[in-house]
């Protein structure tokens, strides 16, 4: 039975429906309504809406009744992110008795109150991904010497918190209050932040660290030299791990992401993506559905030379209890996760926190390079950082995310930052050159080289939006222009791209060679192209 079908329970007696209608009445409009299941955090909301209703509006009704604010919201549908806020539910494939997947964003700060045996109080707040030992330190800087890091012990609800607990794992309410008592390993005399002499104590012995885990690269290809940068990033993820710092998993997103530390727990240095906990995946944490195709995301590093700012990025394999086995844990190798590890990089945020009018032209244009060559079907602003150095700094943004990348056809390619106004400038000489000296066929030999075997679906992937990447800026083309061929105006209306590669492959034999087809591809292109931005006049862009 398909899982689009069920309704699972608990069901909350609420529902959500649009205005006018009655819950368990009919109306004039319910003809035209269908009701769909709307499960989060382990509850199913029964919603009546439209057909007609657009994603934005569903978003509404659901903070309008549940307070969840629209741009906290993402929904997905069988493994897929409704993310087109102006297309009708029906355009989805939604229909009578279907099931959405509501993934909540909520906010990383936590407001903590420290008190003290003397009743004084420390108010800060703290990212959710920080740990006791954070809290320690800055506790410490509040002190002004009187509580020092070492000194302190802190417990909640009777409970002595450990160094390495996590913030969201201690802080179950909005406003936690923590207790600072003395620490029991403290042998030196002194005062305390209440003024009175401690005394000298027994020293405690720490436990030993965990160290119950693996962590390697995944070299397919001895022949490859990992860079420094790269043995570096494995390097301090394996101190962290080998401290005790445990695997943080992201609250955000659709697969499961995990945070790793250095080795004094105060720092993110790395991120790990694992294959099997992508979105339709085995073990995917958030309990999507699967794919019903055997298809589904695939995690891909793109070699640009720096170009569009992606961190450095390495495939390897990590055995840890830390992340996500529904069967339970054990050490062994069919548990070994294999997935990505990528370079933390520090930020203020996302583009979703803020309008794109900031943003340098430039370093929007490199973003479509990277989206538009591998046809991207996940590029929201959810997914590019914000670096900005200091108060009215230069702006940098980094992509992030890019698990569906190089799919097997363009049917799903997504690109928010088309309806940017840089988006419609011309590209920069320097963006050009770059662009002019790409070769797909020397990226798929190098991905092969690294010991990947592309499949051949997604190498003319590679290969046909390549091209229409340089046939676009040779003709004078914007990033707008270039991506609204790639991109559908609609669900059901097929892009441009879409048509040139089905008439290519109308117009050549069966059996015919890789090369011939792109060869097809090329001609069907330059007409198409020729009919859309005719040489000579000025794009409309």
């Amino acid at each position: 039975m398909s899982t689009a079908r069920v309704a699972l329970s608990p069901v909350y007696k609420e529902s959500l429906n649009f205005p006018g209608c009655v819950s368990g009445q009919r109306d004039p409009w319910s003809r035209e309504s269908i009701l769909i299941y709307l499960t989060v955090a382990g509850s199913v909301i029964p919603m009546r809406i439209l057909e007609s209703d657009s994603i934005a509006s569903v978003k509404l009704r659901i903070q309008t009744h549940k307070g969840f604010f629209v741009r906290k919201q993402k929904l997905v549908f069988e493994g897929k992110e409704l993310a087109r806020k102006d297309t009708c539910v029906r355009d989805y494939g939604v229909t009578e008795g279907n099931v959405l997947h509501l993934i909540l964003r909520f906010s990383d700060l936590q407001a903590i109150t420290v008190r003290t045996i003397c009743g004084k109080e420390f108010k800060f707040n703290i990212e959710r991904k920080r740990n006791i030992g954070y809290v320690k330190q800055q506790v410490a800087k509040r002190g002004k010497g009187f509580l020092d890091f070492e000194d302190q012990e802190l417990m909640c609800d009777g409970e002595e918190l450990e160094d390495q607990r996590l913030i969201d794992d201690v802080c179950k309410s909005n406003d936690a209050v923590i207790h600072l008592m003395r620490e029991a390993n403290r042998v030196d005399g002194g005062q305390d932040e209440c003024g009175t002499e401690s005394k000298q104590l027994e020293v405690v012995p720490g436990k030993p660290w965990q160290s119950d885990f693996l962590l390697e690269p995944l070299i397919v290809n001895p022949k490859i030299e990992l860079p420094l940068v790269i043995k570096q990033l494995i390097k301090s993820t394996f101190d962290g791990l080998d401290r005790g710092n445990q695997p943080i998993r992201s609250s955000e997103g659709s697969g499961g992401a995990y945070f790793m530390q250095e080795s004094f727990g105060q720092e993110y240095v790395s991120v790990f993506k694992p294959i099997d906990e992508e979105p339709m995946a085995v073990t995917n944490p958030r309990g999507l559905p699967l794919s019903t195709d055997g298809s589904g995301p695939r995690s891909f590093s793109n070699e640009d030379k720096g170009f569009s700012g992606v961190s450095p990025t390495v495939m390897i394999k990590w055995l840890h209890r830390g992340f996500n086995y529904p069967d339970g844990y054990e050490r062994t190798s069919k548990n070994i996760k294999i997935g990505s590890l990528q370079m933390f990089m520090k930020n203020c945020g996302s583009c979703e926190d803020m309008g794109p009018a900031a943003f340098p032209v430039d370093e929007i244009h490199k973003i479509s390079v990277l989206d538009i060559r591998l046809a991207n079907a996940d590029r929201h602003a959810g997914n590019i950082l914000v670096q900005r150095d200091g108060e009215g700094g230069e702006i940098v943004l980094i992509p992030i995310d890019h698990g569906y990348c190089l799919p097997n056809n363009f049917e799903d390619c997504t690109f928010d930052w088309l309806y940017w106004p840089q988006a419609h400038q011309p590209y920069s000489s320097d963006t050009i050159n770059y662009i002019k000296s790409l070769d797909a066929e020397q990226d798929i030999e190098l991905l092969k080289f690294h010991g990947w075997d592309v499949p051949v679906a997604c190498a003319r992937t590679l290969s046909v939006s390549t091209m229409l990447l340089k046939k676009g800026v040779e003709r004078g083309l914007t990033p707008f222009a270039i991506g609204s061929i790639m991109c559908r105006e609609t669900l059901k209306k097929e892009s441009v791209i879409e048509h040139i590669v089905r008439e290519a492959e109308e117009a050549v034999l069966p059996g015919t060679s890789e090369a011939t087809f792109l060869e097809s591809v090329s001609l069907v292109m330059d007409r198409r192209l020729d009919e859309l931005f005719p040489r000579g006049r000025a794009v409309n862009t």
